[in-house]
């Protein structure tokens, strides 16, 4: 069982910038795709961003291209997710996700993922 752990969520401005990391306890994750989704209230949880296991090549939900970003450390054991230029509508729960063997057509997928964090609450509000 892969437990994942993310960290980093807080109340920032609009405009202001924050950093998520995951990590799980058994320094696997570069074994894994890892992706991030968040989930507002009275919302579907959507997808924002993924890097695959190999090659890290990175995907990202049209709303947050250019502002987020997504990336491994140099020792592959945590994911972090650079949010700059943050929206009040960026406000939500957001989760570390990883799975093994997803194929591209399926990485903005949430059912694609086996494994789940218990979410880190981002706020973005004046």
């Amino acid at each position: 069982q892969v437990q994942l752990v993310e960290s980093g969520g807080e109340l920032v401005q609009p405009g202001g910038s924050l950093r998520l990391s995951c990590a799980n306890s058994e320094d696997t994750l570069s074994a894994y795709t890892v992706g991030w989704f968040r989930q507002a209230p009275g919302e579907e949880r959507e997808f924002v961003a993924a890097i695959r296991r190999t090659g890290g090549h990175t995907y990202y939900a049209d709303s947050v291209k250019g502002r987020f970003t997504i990336s491994r450390d140099n020792a592959k054991t945590t994911v972090s997710l650079q949010m700059n230029m943050l929206k009040p509508e960026d406000t939500a729960v957001y989760y570390c996700a990883a799975g093994g063997g997803i194929i591209l057509s399926s990485i903005r997928n949430s059912h694609a993922y086996n494994y789940w964090g218990q979410g880190t609450q981002v706020t973005v509000s004046s």
